[in-house]
């Protein structure tokens, strides 16, 4: 080949190589014809394209001279804007300078009629009128009004009004404090609102609060002084005497909030917004001084001090008789009244809050105003009523678990027996428990402090895993006596005295029956606890989303105790099991082995009316599982029945894997197994088949009617049947079969 696209036909010697060439040529041309027919099949199209460019080039022209004159019509336009606009930026520029011109010989003709006037105004004491004046002077730039006037003379007269003005500022100032003084000492209300008036018109905005503030103050401080005395004077036995200091604490905030509310409207109007953040902060100074002293005296009136003291040296000491414990019901008023005080003050504090913010919303960022950031640490974080109480509450926590502690651990010690509506026995220990645990956690989330009531779940909590969960423990690792049993006699208060039974075993039996429902009950109450404190904490509107999510992690702490006492129940129950009702069942299901089942077709006959093992053994059963169903819950029972289910199946496979069946025996055997389960499943509400799930694949294997019938249950045509035998016990239970040949069995693919 001469090229890569080009044959030499000359140098072509073989057939094959003639035969290639003659391919290739032939390819190229049908390539060749089939460009040329695509673009054949286009000529149609592109013609029309050239007809429609013919027809727009004549319009082209016409376009185009539209295109310059519309040039020209918009270049003509810009230069007249431009003339326009440069004229109108030399007006504006005009006017503004004659604006100022006026502004400024309209400042000059105040300032005169400033001079005139405010003499006038201080001599007939109209000081409203006089501070007008000053407020317009000051608001004046004396520099700029001395460049503007150019003559001595007028300069001169214009430095004699400004040094007038200045002279009468200082006397009006010095006139409105004076007169505002002497308005409070004299109580005139009228003329102490005349004067706070003047204040900002003179640029004394801090000044005139603060003295606004001082006279307010007074006012608290009266009334709370008399309220106070009142509560001195209230006896205790009087209606209010259990919570006398609190109400004097809550009348002190009352106080304070109707006076803020009555004057704020008054100084936003004359001192403008952003303001009430001063005068709160006077107020709440006064407001920290009463409630000291209103603190002061209910520690001294009510013994805190001495009470947390006798609290404190009984905290973490075992009670026994020689040891002389403080009495809690000592302490039940006075926690009332701390968690009363301390939900007013955090109502009081969410107030003053509430003013602050709704005080910023209507302020400019221009203004130069405090930071309320700064204002709120001063007001509620830092004030002197929030550290008190917080030192209050401090107090209130250590008495309100030795409170919750030692009355509960009284109702341990008081702890007697009482039947429910279904005749089980429960001790009463468990609903005094959970009553008084519930009682001191809602008291203090009645505070409305989140940290009070988090510390209080964690003592309930830690209470219930420790103290109150020893004495359940305690009589479950007693266990349970064994001997004969008539339990109906012994929740009748009739003991009856086996052969190896006392009056002292049968209290024991009863004792550990009613803890094994003290444990129910017990993990049952503190869910139903974690449920209604979360229902409360949901509607307490004080609660924000921290302190519920902070709330959540104790409550579901609290929750987790109750798993305690579901261990200990299934402790307790597994031990019921093995030592008052397995010993007697064994016997019985050891004799299955002694029973024949390869029986002809007369002794199937005869077992149909005399069984000779499953009838004896359900009486049996029944007899003992009876004597608990009524002095246990009905789901200790159930579970009671649930443990003796799982240790019948695993005795009962052990005794059928030791025997011999043939065709009829393996069919007396199912019998017997669905009599057993029908028995077990009327007496609970359990689901007890899965216990049974082995030994009804044994009676299956058992029944079949020859081995090759294994494989439409096993493997791939199960179906949902899920097999709990392995291959190994498959073969060996078939085993079993005396009729069942080992080869066949062998043989199986499992």
């Amino acid at each position: 080949m001469a090229a890569d696209n080009e044959l030499d036909v000359f140098s072509l010697t073989k057939i094959s190589e003639i035969e290639e060439a003659y391919g290739q040529i032939h390819l190229k041309e049908q390539q060749l014809n089939n460009e040329l027919d695509s673009i054949l099949e286009d000529q149609t199209r592109l013609d029309a394209k050239m007809n429609t460019l013919q027809n727009v080039v004549s319009s082209l022209g016409l376009v185009m001279r539209d295109a310059n004159h519309l040039y020209s019509m918009i270049s003509h336009t810009s230069n007249l804007a431009e003339k326009v606009s440069s004229k109108v930026r030399l007006l504006d520029l005009v006017k503004n300078r004659v604006q100022e011109t006026m502004k400024q010989v309209d400042d000059i003709l105040d300032l005169k009629a400033c001079v005139n006037g405010v003499q006038n105004a201080l001599d007939t004491e109209n000081y409203e009128q006089a501070a007008a004046h000053i407020h317009r002077y000051l608001s004046l730039d004396e520099n700029i009004l001395r460049q503007l006037i150019g003559d001595s003379k007028e300069v001169s007269d214009l430095s004699g009004a400004f040094v007038l003005l200045h002279e009468a500022e200082i006397k009006l100032k010095q006139v409105v404090n004076e007169k505002f003084d002497a308005a409070i000492k004299i109580g005139d209300r009228n003329a102490v609102e005349r004067f706070f008036k003047i204040f900002p018109l003179l640029g004394q905005h801090q000044i005139g609060l603060e003295k606004y503030a001082k006279y307010l103050s007074a006012k608290i401080a009266l009334l709370s002084q008399k309220n106070l005395e009142q509560a001195e004077e209230t006896k205790s036995s009087d209606r209010h005497g259990n919570v006398v200091f609190a109400n004097s604490l809550t009348m002190l905030f009352e106080n304070i909030a109707r006076i803020v509310e009555e004057h704020q409207p008054f100084v936003e109007t004359f001192y403008g917004p952003g303001r009430m953040g001063t005068l709160l902060l006077e107020l709440q100074t006064e407001c920290d001084k009463q409630s000291t002293q209103i603190l002061d005296m209910f520690e001294k009136h009510r013994g805190v001090r001495e009470k947390l003291k006798s609290v404190e040296r009984n905290i973490g000491v075992k009670s026994s008789s020689t040891t002389e414990r403080y009495d809690p019901r000592d302490l039940d008023i006075l926690l009332g009244e701390i968690v009363l005080m301390n939900s007013r003050t955090e109502l009081y504090l969410h107030f003053l809050e509430n003013k602050i913010m709704g005080d910023k919303e209507g302020i400019s960022e221009d203004d130069a105003l405090p930071d309320t950031k700064g204002i709120l640490d001063k007001l509620i974080t830092n004030s002197g009523v929030n550290r008190r109480m917080q030192e209050l509450i401090g107090y209130y926590i250590k008495m309100e678990e030795y409170f919750m502690k030692e009355t509960a651990m009284k109702a341990v010690r008081m702890d007697y027996c009482e039947a429910d509506q279904n005749g089980a026995v429960t001790s009463s220990m468990v609903d005094d428990v959970f009553f008084i645990i519930q009682k001191s956690v809602r008291r203090s989330l009645s505070s409305t402090c989140v940290d009070a009531v988090c510390a209080m779940l964690n003592h309930a909590g830690a209470f219930l895993s420790s103290d109150y969960r020893d004495v359940l423990n305690t009589e479950i690792k007693s266990g349970f006596p064994t001997g004969s049993i008539d339990l109906s006699g012994v929740f009748q208060g009739k003991i009856q005295v086996g052969l190896s039974s006392t009056a002292e075993s049968d209290a024991a039996r009863k004792v550990f029956l009613v803890t094994l429902n003290n444990l129910e009950v017990s993990s049952e109450n503190i869910q139903k606890l974690k449920k209604d404190l979360e229902i409360e904490c949901e509607r307490n509107p004080n609660l924000g989303d921290a302190a519920k999510l902070k709330l959540e992690s104790c409550l579901s702490d609290l929750f987790s105790t109750s798993e305690i006492f579901k261990e200990l129940l299934q402790g307790g129950v597994y031990q019921l099991c093995n030592s008052a009702i397995l010993p007697r069942l064994k016997p019985i299901i050891d004799g299955f082995t002694s029973i024949n089942h390869n029986i002809t077709e007369e002794e199937f006959a005869y077992f149909e009316v005399n069984d000779p093992f499953v009838q004896n053994f359900i009486t049996n059963l029944d007899a003992v599982l009876s004597s608990f169903k009524g002095p246990l819950t009905a789901s200790n029972y159930d579970s009671l029945v649930s443990f003796v289910t799982t240790d019948i199946t695993t005795q009962l496979e052990k005794v059928v894997i030791k025997a011999n069946f043939n065709r009829l025996g393996a069919l007396q055997f199912d019998k017997e197994l669905r009599s057993l389960v029908g028995y077990l499943t009327a007496i609970t509400q359990w689901t007890i088949r899965d216990k049974f799930a082995r030994l009804t694949q044994v009676s299956t294997l058992l029944n079949l009617e020859k081995v090759s019938e294994i494989m439409d249950y096993w493997g791939a045509n199960s179906g949902p049947l899920t097999w709990r035998l392995t291959p190994a016990e498959v073969r060996q239970v078939l085993g079993l079969r005396i009729d069942f040949r080992s080869e066949d069995i062998n043989r199986l693919k499992l």
